[in-house]
């Protein structure tokens, strides 16, 4: 079908103000763009009047199955999430994680992200109808997403040396007895998951996430490494995201995180690292040479008081940096419109001069084309050309933040929140328009994850108490070890 989106005024995040254009969409590609009024042939009309139109958002870091969770972080710093984590995201079977990705997959859409790299996690190990249930929520409401399973065979408590030694019985045998799968065990799960991939990859791929360095053995890490490589698709971990394991990651590994992966072979551009908040110059440059990304995810950093990544550093280095809002129960909010403002804005803690601050088109470049390239789909979505996909952003140009228009990039980076939103396209199709979703069910999906989320409240009620009585030992323990450890030399080599 062609289509003929006319009288808009339309922005590339690398451009200047904005130019007045028609699109010419063509099964699901811009085919041309041409000046206003061009006549186009056999092509449905779509008024774009007093719109501006920018490409979709791409979130580069999510876990849509804690949007269930929303509302349960008690002011908890990542080592207390992970604690609590056996509770925010336990107890789950496919049709849980179904709605729950798919709630998540509805906010994203209305805020005008149009792609996702989503990682979940299922307990001890990945599911063949656990992965379909969240691809198939993604490919239900039609965004673009990348489908990474969580996975590890050490435990948290496992990961961390010498916490479960401090831990009194029997409290240390309830701990130890939460084990993750065998990573042979993962790993033939996952490779019969991509054998039997049944979605169509210009929307819906798979990836690999092998949750935190230290989480896994380096059996494990090889295994996922050389199964990635063999089906050729992504690689997402969280990588030196808290103080607390930029200093755990010596002690396991007798390096940074960063230089053990590069050991073990799994940097490449088809690596993402998430959150890369305590690296150091040398990582920074490790991860450049193997042409990295990593994913900057400034709200939920704020959230969980991990610090500010130091994304100049990033760039100069020759990083592909990108933009994601993590979870609802770390960042309450998947609004990447929100998460790019903090990116530009944050920047300015880390640096002192204003000259090395992010700028507004470097921040909307992160969260278009630099998530574009992070979830591998490259050129084809994060920007508006010929022979792109019609991924595209349809924005009030009477709304507060956008009037008068003097320069449209500073003012969608600092005041635009999604409220001007009135309509997004993914591939010429609107999942979105007016305030109301086209291709779901919301009001329907609300109900269901009302009533999942209570029914979740009782299933998980022993997970919750068993947390609780962890998470005063964890969080000393921790507490302890950042107090003692040396002070962080971001410029060693």
């Amino acid at each position: 079908m062609r289509q003929h989106i006319v009288g808009g005024l339309v922005l590339q995040p690398d451009d200047g103000p904005g130019r007045s254009c028609d699109l010419v969409v063509e099964d699901g590609r811009i085919k041309d763009i041409v000046p206003p009024q061009t006549p186009v042939a056999d092509a449905c009309r779509v008024d774009a009047t007093e719109r501006l139109i920018m490409p979709g958002l791409v979130n580069a870091h999510t876990h849509g199955q804690m949007s269930l969770s929303r509302g349960m972080n008690e002011n908890w710093n990542l080592e207390l999430l992970l604690n609590a984590f056996p509770w925010l995201g336990g107890r789950r079977n496919p049709e849980i994680h179904y709605v729950a990705a798919l709630l998540s997959a509805a906010e994203l859409v209305r805020k005008g992200c149009t792609a996702a790299y989503d990682l979940f996690s299922e307990f001890p190990a990945p599911t063949r109808e656990g992965v379909e249930a969240v691809a198939r929520a993604y490919n239900d409401i039609g965004m673009r997403a990348v489908i990474a399973p969580m996975m590890a065979d050490r435990s948290f408590y496992q990961s961390i040396p010498g916490l479960l030694e401090v831990m009194p019985e029997p409290v240390r045998k309830e701990a130890d007895g939460i084990r993750f799968a065998s990573h042979q065990e993962s790993i033939a799960r996952c490779r019969s998951i991509l054998q039997n991939w049944a979605f169509d990859r210009t929307l819906i791929r798979p990836a690999l996430a092998p949750t935190i360095p230290h989480h896994c053995t380096d059996e494990f890490l090889i295994a996922c490494r050389d199964l990635a490589n063999d089906y050729e698709i992504g690689l997402q971990m969280h990588v030196a995201e808290s103080r607390m394991q930029s200093i755990v990651a010596p002690r396991v590994h007798n390096s940074t995180a960063v230089s053990h992966l590069a050991k073990l072979g799994l940097l490449s551009p088809k690596f993402t690292a998430a959150h890369g908040v305590w690296l150091d110059d040398n990582d920074m440059s490790l991860l450049a040479e193997h042409g990295c990304s990593v994913s900057h995810n400034p709200t939920s950093n704020l959230r969980l008081g991990s610090g500010v990544a130091r994304v100049r550093r990033m760039l100069t280095a020759g990083i592909n940096v990108a933009i994601g809002t993590d979870a609802a129960v770390t960042s309450d909010t998947l609004n990447l419109f929100e998460a790019i403002r903090l990116a530009a804005l944050v920047s300015r803690l880390s640096e002192r001069s204003n000259q090395l601050w992010l700028s507004a088109r470097e921040a909307l470049h992160a969260g278009t084309v630099g998530g574009a390239k992070a979830l591998g789909f490259g050129s084809d979505i994060g920007a508006i050309k010929v022979g792109a996909m019609a991924d595209l952003v349809f924005l009030d140009l009477s709304s507060g933040p956008l009037v008068p228009l003097g320069n449209p990039v500073n003012q969608i980076v600092y005041g635009e929140d999604g409220s001007a939103i009135k309509g997004v396209m993914v591939a010429g199709k609107m999942l979105y328009e007016n305030g109301k979703h086209l291709t779901i069910d919301y009001p329907n999906l609300v109900q269901r994850a009302r009533s999942l989320a209570e029914d979740l409240i009782g299933t998980t009620a022993s997970l919750k108490t068993m947390i609780e009585r962890f998470q005063p030992i964890v969080g000393q323990y921790c507490s302890g070890l950042v107090a003692d450890a040396p002070a962080f030399e971001p410029h060693v080599h």
